[in-house]
C-alpha cells in the first residue's frame, strides 16, 4: 500500500506560503505562494497557487483555483485618506500603534464558502458574502452578493447563470450531506462518485442512510 500525499493530521502547505492565524481540517492542501489569514479551511478543501484567503470560513471539499481572492479587504472610504498609514501606523511612525479596532472590524466581516464548491481561476468573493453548498463561481467573477446552493454564477459583478441541478436534486444532495461521511465510507463509494450522475448517486445512497 502506497503512502498518501495528503494527511489527516496536518495540512500539505507548498513553499512560499504565508499562514497567519489559520486552522485546517483533514487532507487540506495549500498551493504555492498562497496566503491564508484569520481563516479556517475544513476537511479535504484545497487552494491552488497564489490564492489569497482572509477572514473566511471555508467548508469541506472546496475547490479553490489559482489566484482566487476570498475576503478582499476594504479601505476606509469614509475617512480623509484611504491609505493604510493611519491604521498600519506602526510601520510609519515610531511613536504610533496600529489601529486595532480597524483590524478587528475587518476580521469580523466573515466570508463563508460552503461545502463542495468550485471557485474558478481569478475569482473574487467579497467580505460578508456566503457561497452556498455546491455552488460554482466562474473564473474572473467578482461576487458581491450571496450565492444560493448549487447555483453557477459569472461576471462582474457575478450574476446567476443557471442552477447546477434541479431544485429537488440540490435539496436531496444537501440532505444526503455526503461531505460529512467518514474517510472509509468515501473510499467505499469512490467508484460511484466516479461513474454515477448526481441523481443516480442519490438513488443509490439515499436508501442506505
Amino acid at each position: 500500500m502506497t503512502e498518501t500525499r495528503l494527511k489527516p493530521d496536518t495540512a500539505f502547505v507548498h513553499p512560499d506560503c504565508e499562514i497567519k492565524d489559520a486552522t485546517f481540517g483533514k487532507y487540506v492542501e495549500i498551493g504555492r505562494g498562497s496566503r491564508v489569514a484569520h481563516s479556517h479551511m475544513d476537511d479535504y478543501s484545497y487552494c491552488d497557487r497564489f490564492a489569497d484567503i482572509a477572514n473566511a470560513s471555508v467548508g469541506k471539499f472546496a475547490n479553490i483555483a489559482s489566484f482566487v481572492r476570498i475576503g478582499a479587504t476594504d479601505h476606509p472610504m469614509e475617512k480623509a485618506s484611504l491609505h493604510h498609514f493611519h491604521y498600519r501606523s506602526a510601520d510609519y511612525f515610531e511613536d504610533a500603534a496600529d489601529d486595532d479596532a480597524w483590524f478587528a472590524l475587518r476580521r469580523s466581516r466573515l466570508t463563508v464558502i460552503g461545502h463542495d464548491t468550485w471557485l474558478g481561476h481569478g475569482a473574487q468573493v467579497r467580505p460578508e458574502v456566503s457561497i452556498g453548498h455546491g455552488a460554482v463561481i466562474a473564473g474572473g467573477a467578482i461576487v458581491t452578493k450571496d450565492v444560493p446552493p448549487y447555483m453557477i454564477v459569472a461576471g462582474i459583478p457575478a450574476v446567476p447563470i443557471r442552477p447546477r441541478f434541479a431544485p429537488d436534486i440540490a435539496d436531496r444532495l444537501m440532505a444526503l450531506a455526503w461531505w460529512d461521511w467518514p474517510h472509509d465510507r468515501l473510499r467505499a463509494a469512490l467508484s460511484e462518485f466516479r461513474s454515477l450522475g448526481a441523481e443516480v448517486f442519490l438513488e443509490r445512497y439515499e436508501s442506505t442512510d
